[in-house]
């Protein structure tokens, strides 16, 4: 494991938490969060969790921002006038205070684009739960009541984060977030410290810890649609349409689906129209659209597309299981079979294209065939593909079993 992820994870720290009765309160003034950070930054670590709108804008607006220390919790206005979050970007970049988040990755993506900073060390408790048999993505209110056997009031989890004032109920449901959230690591840190799995987690925040994770380049768009393109002409349209898509949806602060929608991205790749008259003429095209400055735009994308050295457009990869089916289902098998007797959520082992390479390839460059996977997973999976692994169903449940040792047993008895 590399010492960013160990860095990114705080494995250096190992102090034991005793919680007191949170303080609830709302912050709006920056002498109030200049104090709170200050005391913050005294503990090992503080829970983090955030409020914010994005139905109708391209970035999240931040609203409000939970913060939880051992001894106590507050909310911050992120809207209050004049508000200076400095202290709160230099306390999630202080090394020596871990930073627990639950489902991390969009309040880093908020903390990025404000900041252009990556709290760390960072713990994700969702990511957490994962390695300690809580299966995949549980959710907040799941670890809630499985672990602190507590009931959470969720009615204020729908409600405008921009109105002022907020209202007790909302204040109260914001800091529940991270509260709970205590509880939660402390019980999963002291799970993987007892298995020997807290670095596993450390090889996860590496993903989460990076820039790139963050960045939105617009012509890198085109990647959340390239399984759906089906011909190198088609996938070069694509390319074009969706970085202009995806850069229009950024300057003017708008959901992607608001400038077009993905099916008709779609439509327009596959058509590719290089006149006003043929993009209207599709069918899924807004009516009056072509007319506009964004049709012409869009026409011209196409005419860059259609242009578009065939070199510079990737390659389709087609369907492997298409020759290795069967020992992709084989090994769908094992890695159910290696998740329910490890405890790890099966995606957190490996992914379906990670299984589909190594029907491929015993050298696939895949996570499943490297460090801690590899040795809970990849070594059973390529002997599984080199015959020496059997599956087989005992007391209704799925084990493996190598059977030439088997037989060579049951031939001496």
């Amino acid at each position: 494991m590399s010492k960013r992820g160990r860095d990114a994870l705080g494995l250096q720290t190992g102090n034991k938490n005793v919680y007191n009765k949170s303080e609830m309160s709302l912050l709006t003034t920056n002498a109030e969060l200049v104090a709170v950070c200050d005391r913050f930054a005294q503990h090992p670590f503080v829970t983090v969790d955030t409020e914010f709108l994005r139905e109708t804008t391209f970035w999240p607006r931040v609203c409000v921002i939970q913060l939880a220390s051992p001894q106590e919790a507050v909310a911050i206005d992120a809207l209050a006038e004049g508000l200076d979050l400095s202290p709160f970007f230099q306390l999630m970049a202080n090394p020596e205070v871990v930073k627990v988040f639950h489902a991390a990755r969009q309040d880093l993506e908020i903390i990025w684009r404000l900041a252009r900073l990556i709290p760390a060390p960072l713990f994700d408790t969702q990511v957490a739960a994962m390695v300690c048999g809580f299966g995949e993505q549980a959710s907040y209110l799941e670890l809630v009541k499985a672990i602190t056997r507590a009931n959470l009031d969720k009615s204020s989890r729908f409600t405008d984060w921009s109105r002022r004032p907020l209202s007790e109920a909302q204040i109260e449901y914001a800091i529940a977030d991270v509260t709970h959230l205590r509880d939660i690591y402390a019980a999963l840190r002291a799970r993987l410290e007892r298995s020997n799995r807290l670095e596993w987690l450390a090889d996860e925040m590496e993903t989460l810890t990076s820039p790139a994770t963050y960045e939105q380049h617009p012509e890198n768009a085109w990647e959340r649609l390239r399984h759906r393109a089906r011909k190198p002409r088609d996938l070069a349209v694509l390319m074009e349409i969706a970085a202009w898509r995806e850069l229009e949806a950024q300057m003017r602060d708008v959901p992607r689906s608001r400038v077009l929608k993905d099916d008709v991205l779609i439509e327009i790749a596959v058509a590719a129209p290089r006149s006003i008259e043929a993009l209207g003429n599709l069918r899924s095209f807004p009516k009056g659209m072509e007319r506009s400055r964004a049709g012409a735009d869009i026409v011209a994308a196409v005419e860059r597309g259609v242009a578009r050295d065939p070199a510079t457009v990737p390659r389709i990869e087609r369907d492997r299981r298409n020759s290795n089916g069967a020992t992709v289902e084989l090994l769908k098998v094992l890695l159910r079979q290696v998740a329910e007797e490890s405890g790890v959520a099966a995606k957190m082992i490996a992914t379906v294209d990670d299984l589909e390479a190594v029907a491929h390839d015993d050298d696939a460059d895949v996570p499943a065939l490297k460090g801690w996977r590899r040795a809970i997973f990849g070594e059973k999976a390529l002997e599984l593909k080199r015959g020496r692994l059997a599956l087989a169903v005992e007391n209704g449940r799925v084990v493996t079993f190598d059977w030439q040792e088997h037989a060579q047993t049951a031939t001496a008895e």
